[in-house]
């Protein structure tokens, strides 16, 4: 199945949950919480001064809240027992949005799942930095000024 595979009886509507694809929602998620959490721990014995991650261990119950899943207390310890310095997070921008393979929601949806990502990320007390809608090497200054005042 493709990541445009349609909803059946729905020839027009494409399916963006990529829970679909799988046959134990929740199983795919504690596999995803447990990847994140284990990335996060291996992290902790790097001679590196800094090490940055695409996603968090929260993407996940952000997602989750999303999608409307349910999650037990496994996943909220495992936000609150492991925690990042900073959160950086990259708004949708509209110019330049694609779907494509990796990326299944629509520009809409993306910026629902953005609103979830800044509420879970702010529940667990974080204060997400935005990185502004800029070239490729504007945004990495961007970042690299705002650690150094983390």
């Amino acid at each position: 199945m493709t990541s445009n595979a349609k909803l059946e009886g729905e020839p027009d509507s494409f399916v963006s949950n990529p829970l679909v694809f799988v046959d134990d929602a929740l199983q795919f998620n504690k596999d995803l919480l447990y990847g994140r959490t284990k990335h996060f721990i291996n992290s902790l014995d790097l001679e590196v001064p800094i090490s940055f991650f695409d996603r968090g261990i929260p993407d996940v119950l952000a997602y989750m809240d999303f999608f409307d899943q349910s999650y037990d207390k496994e996943f909220i310890d495992a936000c609150e027992n492991h925690l990042y310095d900073a959160i950086f997070i990259v708004p949708p921008w509209k110019e330049i949005y694609v779907s494509d393979n990796e990326r299944l929601e629509s520009y809409e949806e993306a910026e629902k799942i953005h609103d979830a990502l800044m509420d879970t990320y702010t529940r667990f007390g974080y204060k997400p930095v935005l990185v502004p809608k800029d070239s490729v090497d504007s945004r990495v200054d961007f970042i690299l000024d705002n650690m150094k005042s983390t």
